[in-house]
C-alpha cells in the first residue's frame, strides 16, 4: 500500500474532547474519528487493526470448538420481557415502534436472541454441548459516554454462548473459554488479569472478569507484591491477598476487556429452552455466557504500548508489518530502492505501507512513530551504496543492512513468529 494513495490522515494535534492517551493517539494517527459522543467512525488504518483483533479471537475460538453466527442486531420487546430484563437494563436499550406497530431494540446484547434460536433446535441430550458465537454491533444509550472507545453508545462485541446438558459440562465449557480468553489477549500481547466477580444483571452462579492495567481504567485491580495474585474489590478498603494474606498489595487501575459468566438455567427457564435427557426427562438447558470487548481492545492495547512520540502496535495487531519510507521521492536512486524493496514485500508476506509522499523528512519521521508500526525501513542518502535503516519501532535499535539484508532480515522477524 502507498501512503499517497491512501486515507490516512494524521493529526499534529489532539482534538480537545480526547482526554486519555489512546484517545488522543487514536484520533491523532487516523484510526478513526468522532461522528457524536460515543459513536465513532473507522478509518481505513483503524479497520486494519479492527480485523486483526478479530482474526486472533476467531482463530482461538474456532480452535476451541465453538462455532461463528452472526444475530440480528433488531431486537423484539417481547423477548426481553420473556427473560424479565426489559426492566432491568431498559434504561440502555435503545428503543423504538416500526411502521407495523411491532416494539424494537438495537441489541445492547444477545441473551435472548441465542436463547430464541437455541430453543428452535435443541430438543435432546444428543444435540448438547454447543458452544456458539458471534462478532456483532452492540447498541446502548450510555449516559456519559467517554473515554474513546472504551465506553460507547455503539460497540462491537464477541460473544459467546455455551449449551450444556448438566453442571458438570457447564464447568468444561467455562473452562474451555477461560483458556481460550487468556490465549486471545496473550497473543495480543497485553498485560492481563482475571478476577473472580459479580454476576450482575447476567444472573448466573458464577463470573471472572479479564482486566488490563491502563491509567485510565474505570476498574480496579488488586495485584500481591509477595505472590503476584491478582483479585478484585468492590469496598473502599483494601482486603489483604486472599491467597498469602499479604498486606502489600498495590491498587491498579484497570478496563476490563473480557467477562465470562456460568448463567446455569437462567435464561432457559425464563425463556423455555428444554431438552430430553438419556431417560426421556424434561430438563433446561445450562448455559454460559462469554463476551469480549472487541473495540475496545484497540484502546487497551494502545493504553499498554506507547512512548511520548505515539503508538507502538505489538507485531499480531499492527495494521501494517513494515513501514518503508523514502527521504526523498524526488530521488531517483531513493526510489529505485524503495521499489525494489516495496515489489520485494508485496509479493511477499510482510504487509507493506510505502510512505511516498512528497513531504519533509521530518513528517514522515514523525508520522512513523505516531502510527507505530513495529519495522521501519528507511531509504535515505546511504541508498547509492545499497544501505538502509532498519528500526525496531519498539526498541528504537536501528540497524544499517544492505537491501538483501534488510529484506531477508524483515521477513525471517516477521514471518518467523508463527
Amino acid at each position: 500500500m502507498k501512503w499517497s494513495q491512501y486515507y490516512l490522515p494524521t493529526l499534529k494535534d489532539a482534538p480537545q474532547e480526547a482526554q486519555i492517551t489512546s484517545h488522543k493517539l487514536m484520533l491523532r494517527s487516523g484510526l478513526v474519528r468522532m461522528l457524536i459522543a460515543g459513536v465513532y467512525l473507522y478509518l481505513p488504518l483503524g479497520l486494519r487493526v479492527l480485523r486483526n483483533i478479530e482474526r486472533i479471537i476467531r482463530e482461538e475460538m474456532n480452535a476451541s470448538g465453538a462455532h461463528e453466527v452472526l444475530l440480528s442486531a433488531l431486537q423484539p420487546i417481547e423477548l426481553w420481557q420473556e427473560s424479565g430484563r426489559d426492566e432491568v437494563i431498559g434504561d440502555v436499550m435503545i428503543r423504538f415502534t416500526d411502521r407495523r406497530g411491532r416494539n424494537l431494540s438495537l441489541g445492547p446484547t444477545h441473551e435472548e436472541i441465542i436463547t430464541f434460536l437455541a430453543r428452535q433446535d435443541i430438543r435432546s441430550y444428543r444435540d448438547l454441548p454447543v458452544i456458539l458465537y458471534q462478532i456483532q454491533t452492540k447498541f446502548r444509550d450510555e449516559l456519559r459516554p467517554r473515554f474513546g472507545l472504551i465506553r460507547c453508545c455503539e460497540f462491537i462485541m464477541k460473544d459467546a454462548y455455551s449449551f450444556d446438558a448438566d453442571e458438570e459440562g457447564l464447568d468444561v465449557s467455562y473452562k474451555n473459554m477461560f483458556s481460550a480468553y487468556e490465549r486471545i489477549f496473550s497473543r495480543m500481547g497485553l498485560d492481563f488479569a482475571s478476577i473472580q466477580a459479580d454476576t450482575g444483571v447476567m444472573g448466573g452462579s458464577e463470573s471472572a472478569e479479564f482486566l488490563v492495567p491502563a491509567p485510565c481504567g474505570e476498574d480496579k485491580l488488586i495485584r500481591c507484591r509477595s505472590c503476584n495474585t491478582s483479585y478484585g474489590c468492590e469496598s473502599e478498603e483494601v482486603p489483604p491477598c486472599p491467597s498469602c494474606s499479604s498486606k502489600d498489595v498495590e491498587v491498579v487501575p484497570a478496563i476490563e476487556v473480557g467477562h465470562i459468566f456460568k448463567l446455569g438455567t437462567k435464561y432457559s427457564e425464563s425463556m423455555n429452552l428444554y431438552f430430553l435427557d438419556r431417560d426421556g426427562r424434561r430438563k433446561p438447558v445450562i448455559m454460559g455466557c462469554y463476551g469480549i470487548g472487541v473495540s475496545r481492545l484497540i484502546s487497551a492495547i494502545i493504553e499498554q504500548n506507547n512512548d511520548e512520540k505515539g503508538i507502538i502496535w505489538p507485531k499480531e495487531v499492527s495494521p501494517f508489518d513494515v513501514l518503508l519510507i523514502t527521504v526523498n521521492v524526488t530521488d531517483e536512486v531513493m526510489m529505485r530502492v524503495s521499489e525494489k524493496i516495496y515489489n520485494r514485500f508485496v509479493d511477499s508476506k510482510p504487509d507493506v505501507l510505502w510512505d511516498d509522499r512528497d513531504e519533509r523528512a521530518g513528517v514522515k519521521f514523525n508520522d512513523a512513530d505516531l502510527i507505530g508500526i513495529p519495522w521501519q525501513v528507511v531509504v535515505g542518502k546511504r541508498a547509492k551504496e545499497g544501505i538502509v535503516e532498519v528500526k525496531d519501532r519498539r526498541s528504537g535499535e536501528v540497524k544499517d543492512m544492505s537491501v538483501d539484508e534488510a529484506i531477508n532480515y524483515l521477513m525471517e522477524e516477521i514471518n518467523g513468529r508463527d
